[in-house]
């Protein structure tokens, strides 16, 4: 060990008491490479037990266990001490702008619900004639560059004014597997309904609506179109087109799309009311992915669109890691 080194360990020793063991720890297992010194220069507190390390260097280094051990503990110390809060974002968006599977989720849906309608073709004796209804977002339409922008501006919550801006430049793209649906049911005469919340003030229904013709939709027209601004409960909506149609089938990425159940504020009932109803799901329900946003959030936050606050992002934070491993 070089003079310049113990010099290191000396000095970071008297700025934090436990230093000169960890350090000179991590100095084994680094080799003392000039690279590894300034990651040494790290105050990451207490590491290793001192008479695991005592032990280990007797008996001539360090154990692979505990080599482990350090490594492990100094990468979790300098991400907390010295790392900005990554933006919790950032997973979810690469998966659903990018990944293969989140486009097979949804064409997998997608074939689910062409069988519901097939079937229900083949048994449909009712005078009533046969619908489908539908969430917009995130069922029918992928908001992928609204959440992108949010990602690339470093917004790491849902941002009710950035989505506001966003609607009307009818920048969102057909969800993999939506148009060919909902052509097939165009062919074989069953309706589809759009049933969706939101709330771009007065102009909230000429957007929704003026979105599905820019994507040359079937049945994008006022007959076919409920959108709700003040409430995110379509159950009025569900009963009305139930009396009306024969309902093949609902299609969604929120539970609340099938029933008003699922609209509550903690995560073990709702779950346990998924448990319920799991029966219907790929039957009655048609679940689409949906990483980002939903009343799985308020589950979490008491809310569906918390605010960007650090109280937040630990409760986020403490939501991702239920039933953590414990770890070394």
């Amino acid at each position: 060990m070089g003079p310049f080194f113990v010099g290191e360990i000396v000095w970071m020793s008297l700025q934090r008491p436990a230093f000169c063991l960890k350090v000179a720890a991590y100095g084994m297992l680094m080799g003392h490479k000039p690279s590894s010194r300034p990651l040494l220069m790290k105050s990451i507190g207490p590491l290793v037990n001192r008479r695991r390390f005592a032990a280990s260097v007797l008996m001539g280094g360090l154990s692979l266990p505990l080599a482990a051990e350090v490594q492990s503990e100094i990468a979790r110390e300098l991400f907390t001490q010295d790392s900005s809060p990554p933006n919790p974002l950032l997973w979810a968006v690469a998966w659903a702008n990018t990944s293969a599977e989140f486009g097979a989720l949804c064409h997998q849906a997608y074939n689910l619900a062409t069988l519901r309608v097939e079937l229900a073709l083949e048994k449909h004796s009712s005078e009533r004639p046969l619908a489908v209804i539908t969430d917009i977002d995130h069922t029918v339409v992928h908001s992928a560059s609204y959440w992108a922008y949010l990602v690339e501006q470093g917004v790491d919550f849902f941002d009710d004014a950035l989505w506001d801006e966003w609607i009307p430049k009818n920048l969102m793209t057909p969800v993999p597997g939506a148009m060919e649906f909902l052509a097939f049911c165009e062919e074989q005469g069953v309706e589809v309904f759009y049933v969706t919340n939101r709330d771009q003030g007065e102009e909230t229904y000429d957007y929704a609506l003026k979105q599905l013709q820019y994507l040359d939709l079937p049945f994008a027209d006022a007959d076919h179109l409920t959108v709700y601004r003040e409430t995110s409960d379509k159950s009025p909506s569900r009963e009305a087109i139930g009396k009306s149609h024969e309902v093949v089938a609902l299609l969604g990425d929120n539970l609340n799309d099938y029933k008003r159940d699922y609209y509550v504020k903690d995560i073990d009932e709702r779950y346990a009311l998924m448990e319920r109803d799991r029966e219907d799901f790929g039957e009655k329900f048609i679940v689409f992915p949906n990483p980002t946003d939903g009343h799985w959030v308020r589950a979490i936050f008491g809310e569906s669109e918390p605010a960007a606050t650090d109280e937040n992002r630990q409760v986020l934070k403490r939501a991702a890691s239920r039933n953590a491993w414990g770890g070394f």
